[in-house]
């Protein structure tokens, strides 16, 4: 089974949904010519033709309403934000019409459509380049938002976003893009959505995170492991509708949870977790929820950005915090 990145997962992903159904279009600024600014979609103009892989004007509007339009034509339109920091232009495209479409026709209509962009930091970008506002999408009614974590993921998740018959923000952690390599076999084979993963099991603590701070996790609990501390490393992946069943199973489990996620503290995703553990676990919890996260500030790009990102020393702190008589 040939080995690839993340980002080659994704082309492999999109050329295998083209190639299954000619429904799928690619579209986007510079995803035809260029290939992508990351190069995600690097040769599908060539494969597959201008009448379905073509660029747009430098207007994330547009880009988003002409994937409402086709969606709702009974294409399925794969969109690219060039970055994360461009997708507020969106805002009013995914939550007035992509998100409620199925609603307001009573069924008569649907918006098969998927917003890819990369996000999150690491990479040491310039400002608008490292947003890491899913929360803020996780809050929309009818919009689906996923974020994988590794190659294998991001096929089968993608394809999945793809097949679903209503919209999916599909979120790719750039930092992580060319990072590191794993099997990854062009099967077809999709990755179930709105469904958790646990990564590594343990007993005496929960990790829970999703994106590229997943390996940050996962090398956290391997170096709890030789302390004698083991760590269930929990990959959400799909932030909305979120999994909540594996994590409270989780907690049953260890009794002990962290959250860890980039985006700053202040109201981010990490919240929601806690609150539906404290709400359907509270009496599973022998101590307090902990949260890793990003600062309550804007990103201090570039020199700064390494302090910013949670790192595996303030996870294994967290983790030994939890763990801690009071």
């Amino acid at each position: 089974m040939a080995e690839h990145n993340l980002l080659e997962a994704v082309n492999l992903a999109l050329r295998h949904a083209m190639a299954e159904d000619d429904r799928v279009l690619v579209l986007g600024e510079d995803v035809g010519v260029l290939g992508g600014v990351f190069r995600a979609t690097d040769g599908l103009l060539q494969a597959y033709g201008g009448k379905r892989v073509f660029d747009t004007p430098l207007a994330e509007t547009v880009i988003a309403g002409v994937a409402v339009g086709l969606a709702a034509q009974g294409f399925r339109p794969v969109a690219e934000i060039q970055f994360m920091g461009f997708i507020y232009p969106t805002i009013d495209q995914l939550v007035n019409h992509a998100s409620r479409l199925r609603n307001r026709t009573r069924g008569r209509l649907s918006c098969p459509m998927v917003l890819r962009a990369p996000y999150g930091g690491g990479i040491h970008a310039p400002e608008h380049h490292s947003e890491s506002t899913e929360a803020m999408l996780a809050h929309i009614p009818g919009l689906r938002v996923v974020i994988p974590s590794s190659p294998r993921r991001a096929y089968g998740l993608l394809l999945s976003a793809i097949r679903d018959p209503d919209p999916v923000v599909f979120l790719e952690p750039k930092r992580i893009y060319r990072a590191f390599k794993e099997p990854c076999s062009d099967d077809g084979e999709a990755w179930p959505l709105d469904r958790a993963e646990i990564l590594r099991r343990g007993t005496d603590v929960t990790l829970i995170s999703w994106g590229a701070m997943i390996r940050e996790c996962l090398t956290a609990a391997e170096q709890l492991a030789g302390d004698g501390v083991e760590t269930e490393v929990i990959d959400v992946a799909t932030l909305a509708p979120l999994d909540t069943e594996t994590i409270l199973t989780s907690v049953q489990r260890t009794g002990r949870v962290v959250i860890v996620h980039e985006a700053a503290g202040n109201g981010g995703y990490g919240g929601e977790i806690a609150a539906r553990i404290a709400e359907e676990g509270l009496y599973d919890l022998e101590a307090p929820i902990r949260r890793v996260t990003g600062y309550d500030t804007v990103m201090p790009l570039p020199r700064l950005e390494h302090l910013y990102m949670p790192n595996v020393p303030r996870i294994v702190e967290a983790v030994l915090a939890c763990l801690t008589p009071a």
